[in-house]
Formats: C-alpha cells, structure tokens, sequence
C-alpha cells in the first residue's frame, strides 16, 4: 500500500490577505480549483500536493492559539530561502518565532491565524 500526503485546507477570511501571505510573501503558485460552491484558492506545492485556501465561516474562533505556533496544529513547508521569507514576513508586520528545537525553521500566524512551519531546505 502506498500513502502520499495530498493537500491540507485551512480556513481564511479574506481571500486578499491569504493571497498576500500564500502567493506574494511565500511565493507560491496558484492551480486549477473546481467549482466547489464557495471561494477559495488552490496553490500548487508539487509533486501532487496542494494547500487549499477556503473562504468559509470558521468554527474555531474560540480556541486560545500560544504565541507559538508550534505549540499549535500547523502544518510545515520546506522552503529554499528562510531568510528572504523572513525578511518578507517582517516587511508585512507578521511576527514568527524561531524553533524551539534549534532547527533552522520558523512559525508563523497568517491573517487568520493559521499557524505555518517554514522549515529551511537542505540543498
């Protein structure tokens, strides 16, 4: 049996600042996305594998998120360069806070405070 990850899907708010965070800060690129009966976005992550963005009402607004995101649900992405993002990140006001495991990533809230790893790629 074969398992490969496939996409993960958060939930956003406002499909302008998910295409800041998402397409101009972490550079991703967008896909094709069916008709699925409310907004959103798919990027493309290669290999198959997707981020989708949906613009729905969230049912988690609730929950106490700490200020670090890896102490939160989050999913990661391997980026080729953690310094640019970061630089991108700070110039657009959005806080990150380095790995608590001395690794070279980062975590971060998006406008709807998704929590994202960013994890330097080993070239």
């Amino acid at each position: 049996m074969s398992i490969q990850f496939h996409h993960v899907a958060i939930i956003v708010s406002d499909l302008a600042k998910a295409k800041q965070v998402y397409g101009d800060i972490l550079g991703l690129q967008h896909d094709y996305r069916p008709d699925l009966k409310f907004e959103g976005l798919f990027y493309n992550l290669g290999n198959g594998q997707q981020l989708h963005i949906m613009l729905l009402d969230n049912p988690d607004t609730k929950s106490i998120k700490p200020k670090h995101g890896g102490r939160y649900r989050h999913f990661a992405l391997s980026v080729s360069n953690l310094d640019g993002i970061k630089a991108k990140l700070e110039k657009s006001n959005i806080t990150y806070t380095q790995s608590k495991s001395g690794r070279a990533a980062i975590f971060f809230y998006d406008f709807d405070e998704n929590s994202v790893e960013l994890i330097q790629a080993c070239v």
